[in-house]
């Protein structure tokens, strides 16, 4: 369910009602939906924001989960998505999305406010693998995710040591015993 602070144009409001109400300063931007000024922008309001991109058989991944747990200020350009369900999407076609097709795990999901969210030690492995070690991103937003929660890196590198072979994990695994040496 998601949330009843949430607006989304064309449902309780219309998209005219709601950039009157931003204008006015009653509703603020959060993701692809508004919420009131007022309110606290939390994790489940973040996640619930995406409602209309994700649906119930793609989940959060990357840099939007990174996001709804509050690693990022602003959300990406381009959400990152992966197929969570046993069966395919028919197609997925918005520039706002990145897809994957390679399942991801019920294990490493979480249903929040109606939508999937890869979990925090997904997010942070898939992150050093795929952007910081592959792409030469910058790292601040896995060092962002590590420092919010103290235990993160030990259940990254269980997680890692449980997982099957896969690109990059050697470096992700050497960058978190590294940071948890620097931690300590």
């Amino acid at each position: 369910m998601t949330s009843p602070f949430l607006y989304y144009a064309g449902d309780r409001l219309t998209h005219a009602e709601l950039m009157s109400a931003r204008l006015d300063g009653d509703v603020v931007e959060v993701g692809e939906a508004y919420m009131p000024a007022d309110a606290v922008e939390t994790a489940e309001i973040r996640a619930g924001s995406l409602r209309d991109l994700g649906g119930d058989k793609l989940a959060f991944t990357h840099e939007s989960a990174a996001w709804v747990y509050g690693a990022l200020e602003d959300p990406p350009k381009r959400h990152s998505l992966q197929r969570y369900a046993p069966t395919r999407p028919h197609h997925i076609l918005d520039a706002r999305v990145r897809y994957r097709d390679v399942r991801l795990p019920a294990a490493d999901g979480r249903a929040m406010a109606g939508v999937v969210v890869s979990t925090p030690v997904r997010t942070v492995v898939d992150l050093l693998r795929d952007r910081v070690f592959r792409d030469g991103a910058s790292p601040a937003t896995v060092e962002t995710l590590l420092r919010n929660d103290a235990t993160l890196a030990a259940a990254a590198l269980r997680w890692s040591a449980q997982a099957a072979p896969l690109p990059h994990k050697r470096a992700a695994v050497a960058f978190l015993r590294e940071w948890e040496l620097r931690t300590r």
